[in-house]
C-alpha cells in the first residue's frame, strides 16, 4: 500500500474548494502510482467544513475512508500551535470534525491552542498524530521539550523542506531527530497541486482499511519511506505552477471585483 500522508485539497487557505480541481487532484495521485493519501487540510482554511461536505457528495465514504475511484482517502487535518509549529491529525472523520469543533476558539494567528492542550484534546480519539516539518524555519517543532514531542506518534519527512532544504540533509536531520524520541518518520508531499505527488511517500507491509490499521502500522514501524529521485523537478514545477494559478486567481477576482465596481 503506498501512501501518502500529509496532503491538501486546494491551492491555498485563501482559495474555495474546487470539486474539479480536487478530482484532477486525485487523477494525478493515482497516475503517480498511490492507493491511498491523508487529507490533512489546514484546520483554519477558508471553510473548513466545505471540504468535507463536498468529499461527502463527491465519493462514498464507508465510516473510515472515502473510495475515491479506487483511491482511499483517510480524513485528517493539520493544525497549527501557539508554539509555531503544524501538527497533522488522520482519523475517521467524525473525530476529525470533533476536534475541529473544539478548536473553532483558536483558529486565528496569534491565537493558536498551545500544543499540551491539543494533545490533551487529540488524545481523546484514537487520531494518528505527525509532528509535520519539525524543521521548517517558519514552523519548527524541534524546539518544544521532549516530554511533550514523545507524545506524538511520528514525525513528518516533508517534500518541501526537503526540496528547500536539500534531500539528503533534511532528511538526515529529521531521521536523526526522530530517533533520538524513538519515533518513526512518515513521508508527505504537502501538496497543494498535484504535480508534487509522488515526490514521497510510505510503502506499508499490509493494506489499511481503517485508521487504527493505520496507525498501528506507523507506530509499529510496519513500513518504508521512498524518496522520488526526481522529487526536486516534481516539487520546483509544482511551486511555480502554484505561484501562476495564485497570480491568475488574483487576476480574475481583480477582473470580477472591477466589473462589479462598474
Amino acid at each position: 500500500m503506498r501512501i501518502d500522508l500529509h496532503t491538501h485539497a486546494k491551492l491555498s487557505k485563501a482559495s474555495d474548494f474546487s470539486e474539479s480541481y480536487y478530482r484532477e487532484m486525485i487523477a494525478e495521485a493515482k497516475e503517480s502510482g498511490l492507493n491511498a493519501l491523508a487529507l490533512t487540510e489546514h484546520f483554519n482554511t477558508r471553510n473548513f467544513h466545505e471540504v468535507y461536505d463536498s468529499l461527502d457528495r463527491m465519493y462514498p465514504y464507508n465510516g473510515e475512508t472515502y473510495d475515491a475511484e479506487g483511491l482511499s482517502i483517510f480524513p485528517g487535518m493539520e493544525v497549527d500551535i501557539r508554539e509555531n509549529g503544524h501538527i497533522l491529525l488522520i482519523g475517521q472523520k467524525e473525530h476529525i470534525l470533533a476536534v475541529r469543533r473544539e478548536l473553532e476558539p483558536f483558529t486565528a494567528k496569534g491565537n493558536f491552542i498551545p500544543f499540551a492542550d491539543l494533545m490533551n484534546l487529540a488524545e481523546r480519539y484514537p487520531l494518528l498524530k505527525i509532528g509535520a516539518h519539525p524543521f521548517r524555519e517558519s514552523t519548527p517543532l524541534h524546539h518544544l521539550p521532549k516530554e511533550q514531542l514523545l507524545r506524538l506518534d511520528a514525525f513528518d519527512l516533508n517534500a518541501k523542506d526537503m526540496y528547500q532544504y536539500g534531500s539528503p540533509a533534511n532528511q538526515a536531520r529529521v531521521t536523526d531527530f526522530a530517533e533520538a524520541l524513538d519515533k518513526p518518520v512518515t513521508a508527505g508531499s504537502d501538496t497543494h497541486q498535484c504535480l508534487q505527488y509522488g515526490s514521497v511517500y510510505n510503502v506499508l507491509d499490509r493494506s489499511c482499511s481503517t485508521a487504527a490499521e493505520l496507525k498501528e502500522a506507523i507506530v509499529s514501524r510496519a513500513f518504508r519511506v521512498v524518496v522520488s529521485e526526481d522529487l526536486p523537478l516534481r516539487v520546483k514545477a509544482s511551486v511555480l505552477l502554484k505561484k501562476l494559478m495564485k497570480r491568475v486567481q488574483a487576476l480574475e477576482s481583480g477582473s470580477l471585483s472591477a466589473s462589479v465596481g462598474d
